[in-house]
Parts: structure tokens; sequence; C-alpha cells
């Protein structure tokens, strides 16, 4: 796999945009218009044939969770935005105004089309013997099982309620699904109004008796339907619609906060209590009753979207059934590196054989978790320290430095308390290592802590050394299973030397005064990316191979952005794999000739940063600078977050990095999108040869390098361009 290869599958040439003013906005492309459409590459996943018909099913489930979550935060930042009235464009020149107006249309569009795509699966599953059954669907013997189901399974936590002037209307949380009910009784034909809201706490789907080998569901708003008159005795039912609601779900938390814990625990409830920003409700709804709720909620009719179908998608993730495996991926199991089983799984000796990088999830984060429980039992480790942003409820990691803590180790964990929706599993888990003994630091106010770094400090003889864990993602040994992310694992006592400066950054607010080979944000990331963007450019002018690989989650920045556009009108080539927002646009003539985005969207989710420069010699090349990082190339990560790149030194875990990792992804054809000049993608073609090269099962199927053991010991790995 070579570049060669990334550029013979379908990328666009340069492209002639007559209305691009390449000194004006134009040069950017809008992020949240970006962002839809890399919820639009989720969606289509969801219709291609190739993809089993239940992993579909999640991703539309996915999509729909998505494109909720970026209601809560993103459009609700832009409509806040809005109504106060503030003019600043955004860097493409559009005001939250006409952003608002642009997402709108194209979020009602995408809505519509999961619909689409709804029916379709849902016509697919009935023929593989998966149903969504209708009321009117419903047998005697259905009756008889759904009576039993409701009396000890839902009525308990039901809580019908009347709306009338003596029954205050009642706050609906975030994601409130409810159904509104007009109600006539039946001896004198009083009316009535209520009120039932559809409880979170029991599952969204009721599965149905069946023959072996079916499966049928009944949503759980038909049966509380189907049950009103054990709600509401003496009434029936005029009319009814369901409605979904979400609610501005930023965060914010006073700069002087004396007790940060307890300021979040306040923001958090301000949060459950945001405005309402969107409402969902089902098509026909009654024109009285409709407004009545909009008049409760304060809703406008700019947030109102009218649903001819199911409400609440994201909901299907749960019919994603484990009975059914021939509908699912291929089971796998990620592998245990093969040194790491040389040393009969002592993670230590694996390490101090050589730098040791993992490719998640197709090697197992088990060996993340171990590394971290070997140190909690090791009486030779005296300290550990641990960053922590996201991570399980139950989490190994949190067990293990408590465990660590309780043995009398000092153990130092930094918990983020700002990662968005994990705030509160957070503030859980910080209390819980107090409790263990552990010192626990909630770094800066006005920064989120998101790099990815342990440490482990050993007594080996007379010296202390240090191991360290450098990651581009979460310590999550659940979303590991999905998303694919490095972990570099290196005793080199610089790079140990280097995470205890950033550890007593974060805990003493005193900047490093010199770091051997990493770069943290907001202090010199930025600045380090865009001197060796600007060394590149001088390698092309002075006609030496110029070149930069470079794969992320998103790409926003606009001094970054401009920096990759002065290096394609220099000649540097530059090779872009972004899954998310993209605000470059590529292939323009004359401003971005030289630069290729794709994006890579299938089994597992990319979520890896790393970039390559090729130093005047090619890539892939053994004087290529490869550096990884726990950041995308966005404002909020390059200036408002503390982030790491670390340059990777070590011969193996470059030559992984490059010849394997980056070059499967740049030669991906199966899953790959390709960026057009005007922010749009089109699927990679394969209509030249039929082959479709697909990333991820190359990772399932090959290990890799820096984890090879005695049998891949003499191995001497090989690079297909240029060496210098």
């Amino acid at each position: 796999m070579t570049h060669a290869d990334f550029l013979k599958y379908g990328f666009p040439k340069a492209q002639d945009i007559p209305t691009l003013d390449a000194s004006s906005h134009d040069r950017f492309y809008n992020r949240e218009l970006s962002w839809l459409g890399f919820n639009w590459r989720v969606l289509e996943e969801a219709e291609n044939p190739r993809v089993p018909l239940l992993e579909r099913l999640r991703f539309l489930s996915i999509s729909a969770t998505n494109l909720d979550e970026f209601f809560t935060v993103r459009v609700a930042g832009l409509r806040g935005l809005a109504n106060s009235g503030n003019p600043t464009p955004a860097a493409d020149g559009l005001t939250a105004s006409q952003q608002l107006a642009l997402v709108r249309e194209d979020a009602l569009k995408l809505m519509s089309q999961q619909q689409k795509v709804l029916a379709t699966l849902r016509a697919e599953m009935e023929h593989e013997g998966i149903s969504i059954v209708q009321t009117n669907a419903i047998k005697k013997a259905d009756q008889e099982y759904l009576d039993e189901v409701f009396l000890h399974k839902v009525f308990g936590v039901l809580s019908p309620l009347a709306i009338d002037p003596a029954h205050p209307f009642p706050f609906l949380p975030n994601n409130g699904f409810s159904l509104v009910l007009q109600l006539e009784r039946t001896r004198d034909k009083r009316p009535l109004q209520a009120l039932l809201p559809i409880p979170n706490q029991i599952e969204r789907f009721i599965e149905l008796p069946a023959t072996i080998g079916y499966h049928r569901f009944l949503p759980l708003e038909d049966l509380l339907l189907l049950k009103i008159e054990n709600l509401f005795p003496g009434y029936r039912v005029k009319s009814h619609f369901a409605f979904r609601i979400l609610r501005d779900s930023d965060l914010e938390v006073e700069e002087e906060a004396e007790d940060l814990v307890r300021e979040f625990e306040v923001a958090l409830k301000r949060r459950r209590r945001g405005e309402v920003i969107r409402m969902t409700y089902s098509a026909g709804a009654p024109k009285r009753l409709k407004a009545l709720i909009m008049e409760q909620l304060r809703v406008e009719h700019d947030e109102l979207v009218e649903m001819d179908g199911m409400i609440g998608i994201a909901d299907l993730s749960a019919l994603v059934l484990d009975t059914r495996p021939d509908l699912l991926w291929p089971p796998f199991s990620p592998r245990v590196p093969e040194r790491v089983q040389d040393h009969d799984g002592d993670m230590f000796a694996a390490i101090r054989r050589k730098d040791m990088l993992l490719h998640h999830p197709y090697e197992t984060f088990d060996m993340v978790v171990r590394f971290l429980q070997q140190a909690a039992r090791d009486p030779s480790v005296v300290a550990i320290k641990q960053t922590l942003y996201r991570t399980s409820n139950e989490s190994p990691i949190v067990e293990a430095l408590c465990e660590a803590a309780e043995d009398g180790k000092s153990v130092t964990a930094f918990v983020e308390l700002k990662a968005r929706f994990d705030e509160a599993a957070n503030i859980r888990q910080s209390r819980r290592l107090e409790r263990a003994g552990a010192h626990v630091v909630y770094g800066f106010m006005d920064l989120k802590t998101h790099a990815k770094i342990s440490t482990v400090v050993r007594r080996e003889g007379d010296n202390l050394i240090t191991y360290t864990h450098y990651g581009t993602g979460n310590y999550h040994p659940i979303t590991a299973r999905i998303y694919t992310d490095l972990s570099l694992f290196t005793c080199d006592q610089a790079l140990g030397r280097d995470a205890t400066k950033v550890f007593n950054y974060l805990s003493g607010y005193a900047q490093p005064d010199s770091l051997e080979n990493l770069s943290i944000s907001p202090l010199s990331l930025k600045s380090s990316l865009l001197e060796m963007i600007a060394g590149e450019v001088a390698h092309a002018k002075a006609e030496r191979p110029a070149e930069i690989w470079a794969k992320m989650n998103s790409l926003v920045d606009s001094e970054v952005i401009d920096s990759l556009y002065a290096a394609s009108q220099a000649g540097v080539k530059i090779s872009l794999v972004i899954r998310g927002i993209c605000s470059l646009r590529p292939g323009i003539k004359g401003l971005s000739d030289n630069i290729r985005v794709k994006s890579v969207i299938g089994r597992f989710l990319e979520h890896s940063r790393i970039v390559c420069f090729a130093n005047g010699a090619g890539l892939p090349s053994r004087k290529a600078r490869v550096l990884i990082s726990s950041a995308d190339w966005m404002g909020r990560n390059l200036n408002r977050r503390v982030e790491t790149l670390i340059e990777i030194h070590n011969a193996t875990v470059k030559a992984q990095i490059v010849s394997q990792i980056l070059a499967a992804n740049l030669a991906d054809v199966a899953q790959s999108w390709i960026m057009q000049a005007d922010g749009s993608f089109v699927r990679a073609s394969t209509e030249d040869s039929g082959f479709a090269f697909n990333c991820h099962r190359f990772f399932m199927e090959n290990p890799s390098l820096s984890g090879r053991g005695s049998a891949g010991a003499a191995d001497v790995p090989k690079l297909t361009h240029a060496e210098g």
C-alpha cells in the first residue's frame, strides 16, 4: 500500500470555483454543515448493502443519537448567539442566524431520510423474522401477555398527569418523551386533557411471545395507549399525539468557583432544566393540544419538527439483537500482543525490551488496564499518575488506582470534570478515588485536560524508572472496543520526564521550561505544527520531497488551514484522513491543488490522531517525522485544552504508523468517502479495478509491527518509498 494507491481511487482533480476568493471567507467550509455531512455519511452506512442488516440498524440509531447531541450543544449555542443579536460571523462568513437556517434545512432532510431508511430496514427485518408490530396486529394471546407486562413491569412507574389550573405543568427532562391525551368521560362526556410521560427506566420495545427464530416487538407508547383505561378509568381517548424534547445541554461554570465539584453538581442541575431547543411530535397532532404543549414548554414554531414515523429513532439500538449473529458483523476478538505473551503477561518486561505501540481495538485495550493493575500490585512501584477524561462507570482503571492508593502507593489522578455528558460520572469517580486515599486534581478552570497520559514510577536497583503510556483516546474499556486509537508504551526516560512535567503543569500551574519530545497545548502544540508545516514548504522550495500525511477527527482551525493552503501552493503533497468535520476545501485550482481529503466510515469509529512530515526524504521514510496526538486540529483543542503531541523516534513504531496504519487508511476504498471542493463527499470509486480494499479488515487480520514477539524479532520493517 503506497500513497499512489490513495490517489488512484477516485480522488477529484483540482477544481475551479469561480466564486472563490482565496483571501475571503469562502476558503473555509462551515463547520456545522460539515458535521451534518459526516452524519449523512453515517446514515448512508445504514443503506449500505455490504453491511449486515442489524449493523445497518445500529448505524441508523447512531445517526439519530449524533443528531440529538448536535442539537443540544451546537444548535443550542448558535441559537443563543442569534437570540443575543451577536453579529460576529464564523470563519466562513456566516452569522449565527444564517447558520441556524442552513442547519435546520439540512437537519430536516436528514430526519426525513432517517424515516425512509427505517421503513426499508423494517421491511428487511420483517423478512428475517424481526418485526416492530402495530397495535392492530396484537393477538388475543398477546393481550394476555401484555396485561401481565403492564401490571408487573410498567404500571408502578407511570405518572399520568391532568393538565388543568389545579395541576402545574410538570418538568420534562432532556430527551423527555411523552403522550398528550384528549380524553372524554364516558358517562357525561366531560373533557380531560392529560400528559403521560413515558419513563426511560423501562425498555422502549417490549418483546412479544413468538415462535422460535422470530422476534416481535411492541413500542412502549403503543402499550400505554392500549392500557389507557387502566390509567384513566371511565375515560376514552378522543385524540392524542406523542412528542419528545431536546434541551440546551451546554454547561456554564463560574470562573471563580471555590469548590469546583460542588459548582459542577449545581451546573448539571441547571443543564437538566435548559431551554427546549427542539420538539419532535407525531404527525396529525390536534392543533389545540399542540398549542397547549408549545405554550407550557415555551417552544417556538421554528423549533418544531413534525414526524411522520417513529419518534426517538436512537432507541432502535435495543433491537440490535445478540441472538441473531447471522445479522451482525462476524465475531472479532482483539489480539494480545505477541511480545506481552513472550514475557508471560508482564507489561513492564515487555516495555523494557523496547517501545510498543498498540492499535486498538485490534490489539486489546486490556493491556492498558493490565499495565495499571500490575502497577497497583507491584511492590516495586512507588507512584502512579493518571489523567481521566472519560472512562466507564465500573472502571477497572479507577479500581486499579484505588487499589494502589489503598496499598500505600502515591497515586495522583487528574480528573477532568468538564468532559461533556460525563461530568456526573467523573464526579463520582473522583469521590471514590479520594476515599481510597488518592490525590485528585481537577486541573484548570478555563482549560479542559484532554491529554491521555499515565506514568508508573518503579524502583529498579538504585534507580527510579518511569514507565509511560501515551494515548490518542480515552481510558474507557467499553468505547475502546469500537474506537480505533493508539497506545504508546515506553520506558524512554526522556518521554517519562516530559510526562512528569505535564503532570506538574496540571497540578501546580507551572509551565514546563523545556520538553524534549513533546508539545502541549495551549503552550506549544499549535506553534509546533505550524513550524513543521513550514518546514515542508522549505523542502518543497528547495526541490526536496515535501509531503504531509495526517489523520484526525476534525480540521477546523483557520490558521492551520491557511498554513496547509500555503504548503499546497508551494508544492507540498498533503493527504488527510478526516472522519468528521473538515473546514478546509481540497482540490481548488491555485489554492489547494495538492490537498486531498478522505473520510473513513466503517465497522470501527476512526479516532486516532497522527501526523507525518516527509522531512525532505518522502513518505514513507526512516527520516520522516512521525507524531501521535490527543488533539484534533480545532481551536478548542489547540487553544483551550491541555493536549499532547508526541514525536516518535523508535524505528519500528515509526514504520508501524506510516507503512501500516496510515498507508492502510490511505489505501482504503471500501469504507472511504472523498471530499469535494464544495464540501460534499462522494464514495470512493471501484469502477477501474473492482477491488475494494478495507483497512479495518486488514488490521483485524495483521498484527502490529511493534507488538511482534520473538517470532518477528528479526524482521526489518520494509518501507515502500525512498528511505533517504
